[in-house]
């Protein structure tokens, strides 16, 4: 492994794991073609402190500081494997995409985010400008794609209001969107060579698309800081 390879940090769901997620989503193999390093840290109680209302879990109840926890993962990998700084990435499913938002509105460490079937939950008083893509099924009921209340989320924001919310904070312009079969691609370029978009799944469920690894690699490795 090269020692300024770049690094993904990805980020279970509620009553996942690090094994879990390495397991389902397909990171290593691309990882190894690719030449990147994949962090697969584990929240507490197999869940993570968004912060946000009614989530989740343990860490929620505890106050655990997952922010603080992931930016010490990061640290960690970088005194000992050498990774690039500029070359970041933070991927997550469910309550770990939602960390991941929660990671871009609080460090400035993450040169792009990639949530699938989460939300920004909390107010983002302080955002950091930042590369997004994410990923959403219109038929999630955990975590509902027109916001509100679902089942694993109190009063959060719809998809498409975070879409603009980046794109406000990434000064792009307006962005082009494309339709093939059930996917519906927005894409809007930003300031400084950033990116934000938003793949929209029609009638898509709360699940980890199998396109979705290869897709969040190669938006990564086009946008670092």
């Amino acid at each position: 492994m090269p020692a300024s390879a770049p690094l993904v940090v990805m980020l279970h769901g509620f009553s996942g794991s690090g094994v879990q997620a390495e397991s389902d989503y397909g990171w290593d193999g691309l990882a190894e073609s690719g030449k990147f390093v994949v962090a697969y840290p584990d929240g507490l109680g197999r869940a993570w402190n968004v912060n946000g209302e009614g989530c989740c879990g343990r860490p929620g109840r505890e106050g655990v500081d997952d922010v603080a926890f992931i930016t010490a993962v990061v640290g960690d990998i970088a005194k000992n494997l050498g990774i690039n700084p500029a070359k970041v990435y933070a991927t997550g499913m469910s309550n770990g995409g939602i960390m991941s938002y929660t990671l871009a509105c609080t460090t400035d460490i993450f040169s792009a985010i990639g949530p699938v079937a989460g939300i920004q939950l909390n107010p983002c008083q302080s955002p950091h400008p930042t590369s997004v893509i994410h990923i959403h099924g219109t038929a999630d009921r955990l975590v509902p794609y027109g916001g509100g209340q679902g089942f694993s989320v109190i009063n959060g924001a719809s998809v498409p209001q975070v879409d603009a919310f980046w794109r406000n904070v990434d000064q792009c312009g307006a962005p082009a969107v494309t339709t093939s079969g059930p996917l519906t691609t927005s894409s809007a370029g930003c300031a400084e060579g950033r990116q934000v978009a938003l793949i929209t799944i029609d009638q898509g469920v709360h699940e980890w698309p199998p396109f979705a690894t290869r897709v969040l690699w190669e938006f990564f490795a086009a946008h670092p800081r």
